[in-house]
């Protein structure tokens, strides 16, 4: 029997939900509750209030109530709005997505030929602040051989010696050639 998905998951695929729920935890003043987390999710996801009751098989009007009692207080106190009037429940996205709240995951691409073939680069988040000051959040994936690895292709596994500028360095214990030019004149 295969494992239900949690309802509205698709709203991390848009969204820095953990970043959200932790500046939303700081308004409220402790954690969201699950199922708030759930109805934020719903919201992000583009769903109205009637339309995550009704995926929840919950009552609308109760759904509209906790909205109201929570989720939209917290997002307004965040977002600096409590005098704003909250016109509807997609003003929650708009303003979410305004703050810097709404990071479209870009697709993995290769970084360059210096770094190794398997490095990866997800932008995550990207954010600007009252300071115009641009926080671009990454996910940097690099695979890297285990030293074993490189080990059996170093052809100075053998001899750390060979190639090596400091044996026979004609500099060394030679005062004539190592800059001490006071003692040639």
């Amino acid at each position: 029997m295969g494992s239900k998905q949690e309802p509205f998951a698709e709203a991390a695929k848009h969204w820095d939900l953990e970043t959200l729920y932790a500046d939303l935890a700081s308004v409220k003043g402790k954690r969201l509750t699950p199922v708030e987390k759930l109805h934020l999710r719903g919201l992000l996801c583009g769903h109205s209030p009637a339309e995550i009751a009704e995926k929840l098989d919950k009552d609308a009007k109760g759904v509209q109530t906790d909205l109201c009692a929570t989720l939209y207080k917290y997002v307004k106190s965040l977002l600096d709005k409590s005098d704003s009037k909250l016109e509807s429940w997609r003003s929650v996205t708009d303003w979410l997505e305004q703050a810097g709240y709404r990071s479209e995951l870009s697709p993995p691409f290769s970084v360059s030929a210096s770094a190794p073939e398997n490095t990866v680069v997800n932008i995550t988040n990207m954010r600007i602040d009252e300071n115009n000051q641009i926080t671009i959040g990454i996910n940097l994936q690099i695979t890297v051989p285990l030293p074993s690895d490189l080990l059996k292709d170093n052809p100075l596994k053998d001899n750390p010696l060979k190639d090596n500028p400091l044996k026979d360095n004609p500099l060394k214990d030679n005062p004539d050639r190592n800059g001490d030019r006071a003692n040639q004149n």
